[in-house]
């Protein structure tokens, strides 16, 4: 045969060859991809319809245990009632309303206008139903979507009324997870009346959009997802619709087919690019085609092998943790969700074992990351050589670990479990070249009592173990309903305090300090306020304890000292007279190592002049180590900076030792004032606190001074200034400005 011919041909088979295995391996990726899609949506319409329920559940209860008590008590008290027990959900999220069975309102936790009446519709269902209603949205006249739950109760006269509770219609939407939803994805709880009660997609939050219900909801609750088009915005997305149960409620989850599919899309535009550039190599060289045959055959050959490899390692790799190899948060998720499974076919119980190493970070600190290594590898061998073969052990990151004890019959099982592992746990450690002990807190949970989803499980776990270590830590503590009390707000403060600072969210308020003779302002004490974009104004009592702990209290307290200064140089600059500024030093930041630096650093940037800093200490952190605290208030005074004693009172100071303290001021404790009209007792004991800071030549200050009688018995006893809303509320910056100009008019 003639060679063109042949190598015509054998190119045109090459070629054939070329592309079918080119569009089967299309085929192959677009397939995966769909199959990995439709298994994300799946997950993710699990974990939503866990949180819709959960959130219905909880707002259902709450509806409930109002009706019931107004059985015994008139609407205002049972909302006080319970308010006061703390057993109404937060006032900032939701409000509860009691109304008649015309919609007037009874009694409500927070004030609401007539605009926020429910709907006639909404009202008319639910006095006609004996379970919650599930209203349509309400636009306010600030823009803002309603929901309305309501329940019918029985008043007196044979009539009916309503317990209501009202509800941002983005509640239901916003706990998402934009990494797995993407830019056009959809989260959304629809009524079995076809009528969204809210649809967020990517960051827009819409509601009211009418669906054919019967025609999206499935019955089928473990249904795949299906590609569909979305009317409300004709985007092809993934979709699941469920319905929930016991509820008149659907949720919808939709992934975008088009983000889902762009990796495939896109190797589908790498197959193509190669397959044709191979087209045009293998036609412009006819004479070297069986030589590139061999060699395009071998190259495949190793790719494949090198993205089976990379796909087993990478499996691997997404399942356990790498430095114990025990399953990772991830995996043990996966195992969990199997385990509920099997718990509730078989109606069995489990136990959640949550652990956390005590004071791992002082060893890591002082001993160095590849010691805390070590240490976490030996504790996951001995936590498996504790447990069962059929049980589970995971890490879940840092020193956290869990383990799983399947076939639970009763709590008591637990407790052997959990006494093996912390005596395994308690044995000594040898770490570069030293022996150690580290102990572990337990926190434990069971399922389906305390929980009946992976989410609440865990959580609350989590919740037993704080309390474990609250209570002296190396011990195992069982999940109770009372733990679980300031939990999830202790919680969502904690996530929001580390992103605070970032975002600029922290405000100080500058309230007076007056002289008690004339009256004139003649300092200030800068006060730190949080502005949550969600919760509003935070006072310091409810964050800085938190910012404690965590260690954030530092960075913060550079800020305060900052801002502060660059304020009074500018009242300074603005022709002010010469007020001090007074700013309070928490126990973590008396004791940091570069508080003097951050001082001095803050009055060079800002140029104040040091002697109209005064930086305020309490009396208990003045006696904690007496040595170290002189040798710090002695280097504050070398510097110009004033000190005060805070709270002065409260501790346990004698006088003796008050007068080591290079102090310049005291600040009587507000307890004292608060029934200094009435208190014989308190009378005398601030007279003592200003005839001992006169003896010594301080300046007394007294605090939380709020009524004209306060201020006469001070002022009769001679204290020098005074604080409180007696005329000093803490104002913003602007606010103190405009007061003290008025002042020196």
């Amino acid at each position: 045969m003639d060679p063109s011919v042949l190598f015509a041909i054998v190119t045109l088979v090459v070629l054939a060859i070329l592309w079918s295995v080119t569009f089967n391996l299309i085929a192959r990726e677009r397939a995966a991809a769909d199959r990995a899609a439709a298994a994300l949506t799946v997950d993710v319409a699990n974990t939503y319809e866990a949180q819709v329920v959960r959130a219905l559940r909880e707002i259902d209860q709450t509806l409930k245990l109002v009706r019931y008590d107004l059985r015994r008590q008139s609407p205002e008290e049972s909302l006080q009632d319970l308010a006061d027990r703390g057993l109404l959900p937060p006032a900032l999220l939701f409000t509860v309303v009691v109304a008649d069975d015309n919609g007037d309102t009874l009694a409500a936790n927070q004030d609401i206008t007539a605009e926020e009446r429910i709907s006639p519709d909404t009202r008319r269902r639910a006095l006609q139903s004996a379970s919650m209603v599930v209203g349509k949205p309400q636009q306010h006249p600030d823009g803002d979507e309603t929901l309305y739950f309501a329940r019918r109760f029985e008043r007196e006269n044979n009539r009916h009324g309503l317990v209501m509770l009202m509800v941002d219609a983005s509640y239901f939407v916003s706990g998402y997870d934009p990494s797995a939803l993407g830019e056009q994805g959809v989260l959304g709880i629809v009524g079995t009346d076809g009528v969204f009660r809210a649809r967020r997609s990517g960051d827009t939050v819409s509601v009211g959009e009418q669906i054919d219900y019967d025609s999206w909801v499935m019955d089928d609750l473990e249904g795949e997802a299906e590609v569909q088009l979305n009317r409300w915005d004709n985007t092809r997305r993934y979709t699941i619709a469920r319905e929930m149960y016991q509820y008149p409620l659907a949720i919808v989850v939709g992934l975008s087919e088009r983000e889902q599919m762009a990796g495939a899309v896109e190797a589908r535009r790498v197959y193509l690019w190669r397959s044709a550039g191979a087209s045009v190599l293998l036609i412009a060289i006819l004479g070297l085609l069986g030589w590139l045959s061999w060699r395009l055959q071998k190259e495949r050959s190793r790719v494949l092998e090198e993205r089976i490899e990379h796909a087993r390692r990478v499996e691997y790799l997404a399942f356990h943790d790498s430095l114990t190899e025990l399953p990772n948060r991830a995996f043990f998720s996966r195992l969990l969700t199997q385990e509920m499974l099997q718990a509730r076919r078989y109606h069995r119980s489990f136990a959640l074992l949550f652990l956390d190493l005590d004071r791992f970070k002082t060893i890591n600190d002082s001993l160095g990351h590849e010691a805390g290594d070590d240490l976490l590898k030996e504790i996951a061998a001995r936590l498996n050589r504790s447990v069962r073969d059929s049980d589970i052990v995971a890490r879940l990151g840092g020193d956290e670990f869990v383990v799983l004890l399947p076939e639970i019959r009763v709590s008591s099982e637990v407790a052997p479990v959990a006494e093996k592992i912390l005596s395994a746990a308690a044995r000594p450690f040898t770490l570069v070249g030293q022996e150690f002990r580290v102990t572990v807190s337990i926190g434990v949970t069971l399922f389906p009592k305390d929980g009946d989803d992976e989410q609440t499980l865990m959580k609350n776990a989590d919740v037993a173990m704080y309390h474990a270590k609250e209570q002296g830590k190396n011990n195992f503590q069982f999940y109770s309903d009372e733990l679980n009390t300031n939990s999830l707000e202790r919680l969502s403060l904690e996530s929001s305090l580390r992103n605070a600072l970032e975002h600029d969210q922290f405000r100080l308020y500058y309230q007076a300090k007056r002289d008690m003779a004339t009256g004139q302002v003649t300092g200030m004490e800068a006060l730190l306020r949080w502005e949550h974009p969600e919760l509003g104004i935070i006072f310091p009592m409810q964050f800085i304890p938190l910012a404690e702990e965590n260690g954030l209290i530092i960075p913060i307290g550079r800020w305060v000292f900052r801002t502060a200064c660059q304020q009074n140089v500018a009242w300074q600059k603005e022709g002010f007279p010469a007020l001090s500024m007074a700013i309070n030093l928490s126990a973590r930041q008396f004791i940091d190592e570069h508080l003097l630096d951050d001082i001095t650093l803050a009055l060079e940037e800002t140029g104040m002049d040091p002697r109209l800093l005064e930086v305020e200490i309490t009396e208990s952190m003045v006696m904690h180590d007496m040595q170290q605290t002189i040798k710090i208030l002695e280097s504050l005074k070398q510097m110009g900076v004033r000190v005060a004693i805070d709270d002065f009172g409260t501790g346990y100071s004698s006088l003796s030792h008050l007068k080591q303290f290079p102090v310049d001021t005291i600040k009587i404790d507000g307890s004292f004032i608060h029934d200094l009209v009435r208190s014989t007792e308190n009378q005398g004991l601030t007279k003592a606190i200003i005839a001992v800071g006169r003896s010594l030549g301080l300046r007394v200050v007294a605090e939380g001074v709020e009524t004209v009688g306060q201020y006469d018995c001070l002022r009769g006893y001679a204290c020098d200034e005074f604080q409180g809303f007696y005329g000093n509320e803490p104002l913003p910056a602007e606010q103190f400005a405009q007061m003290v100009r008025q002042q020196e008019k």
